[in-house]
């Protein structure tokens, strides 16, 4: 397991410079094969670079490989990948190019309502292993947005999550502003976010308005009230230029009543930013309930009467177990000879995307 400046550190003890490191990041991130480019290899990389080569993308490409896919009939997929030691992660090909990649296996936030958090942080994913995630899926099909609302919190992986945001704004031609770094709402993340030169855009899980079920809701995230964290969103947004999406997991009986319409009402209008309402995405594991779609709709529809931007959006992958951790959860529970009798497609050598 290494990370991304560990890559570069390889490298220029090859002998190259910058511009030659950033020639074969960007061949590895954007799934490029080594032939294409204005300028052959032989006549622009350094001889030892070159022989290295082949090894080195091995060596990258396996970084992430595909166990399972799972298809969607909303147009996305979710995908089981595992790490060097093993240890398995899932990301999401989302519809319209987009991809959602974990930062970490397993989560030590225990949200009460996912299934990630169920067995605690197991490790962190490197920076490498977490553009790999792209790079594999843009052997797929195309990528051009990334979000990081897979397994982990990110703001607990801030350094290796940011270093993978730097390349990916920098070479691996994803727009600044379809990076986007979610979290629980952890200061450090405040802190850190605008000062590399990639400014990602920003979701901040809200989930509830009210201090004392959000710490029910997610006993170990940071002791901030939604109104602060709103705030620091709010300063985070004026700051990058970006709105803030605000992330509400929509449960049953929990918080989709009117005394959190009126809550959302009186956090959010008037800010730079538009509220994601998501209906929970059943877990028979866990006991809370998928509200009634044309509920959901009625709610989002008052919202966005009363002054709050407010979209409805299902969570990707319904059909095929989508919850966050869930996938993972299946394949570590299930015997191989059980699973490859379910949904799961057997996986064919990919192909770069077109």
């Amino acid at each position: 397991m290494f990370s991304i400046a560990d890559l570069r550190r390889r490298l220029t003890a090859l002998g190259a410079n910058d511009a030659h490191a950033g020639r074969v990041l960007r061949h590895w991130v954007q799934a490029r094969p080594l032939t294409q480019g204005r300028r052959q290899l032989e006549h622009y990389l350094p001889l030892a670079v070159r022989e290295a080569l082949p090894a080195l993308m091995d060596e990258l490409h396996g970084l992430a490989t595909l166990v399972e896919r799972h298809p969607g009939e909303d147009g996305s997929a979710r995908l089981l990948v595992r790490l060097t030691d093993g240890q398995t992660v899932e990301s999401v090909l989302l519809p319209r190019d987009g991809l959602c990649v974990s930062s970490q296996v397993g989560c030590a936030v225990g949200c009460r309502f996912c299934m990630t958090g169920k067995d605690g942080l197991l490790r962190q994913v490197t920076s490498a292993e977490i553009v790999a995630q792209v790079a594999l899926a843009r052997r797929e099909r195309a990528v051009k947005k990334v979000v990081f609302m897979g397994m982990g919190e990110p703001s607990h992986n801030l350094e290796a999550v940011m270093e993978a945001i730097e390349l990916l704004g920098l070479e691996g031609n994803i727009g600044h502003k379809n990076l986007v770094f979610s979290t629980v709402g952890d200061p450090r993340a405040f802190e850190r976010l605008d000062q590399g030169p990639v400014k990602p855009a920003l979701a901040l899980s809200l989930h509830t308005s009210k201090p004392e079920l959000r710490r029910e809701l997610l006993p170990r995230a940071p002791r901030l009230t939604p109104r602060e964290i709103v705030e620091a969103g709010e300063r985070y947004a004026r700051s990058s230029g970006y709105p803030i999406q605000y992330q509400w997991t929509l449960i049953e009986g929990v918080n989709d009543g009117e005394d959190e319409m009126d809550g959302i009402v009186a956090l959010l209008k008037g800010k730079y930013g538009v509220l994601n309402m998501i209906p929970y995405n059943r877990v028979p594991e866990l006991p809370f309930a998928r509200p009634d779609w044309d509920k959901a709709r009625a709610i989002a529809r008052r919202l966005h009467e009363r002054g709050v931007l407010t979209k409805l959006r299902d969570s990707a992958g319904q059909d095929v177990d989508g919850g966050c951790g869930q996938l993972r959860a299946r394949s570590l529970e299930t015997p191989a000879s059980m699973r490859d009798a379910r949904r799961a497609i057997p996986i064919a050598p990919v192909r770069p995307a077109s």
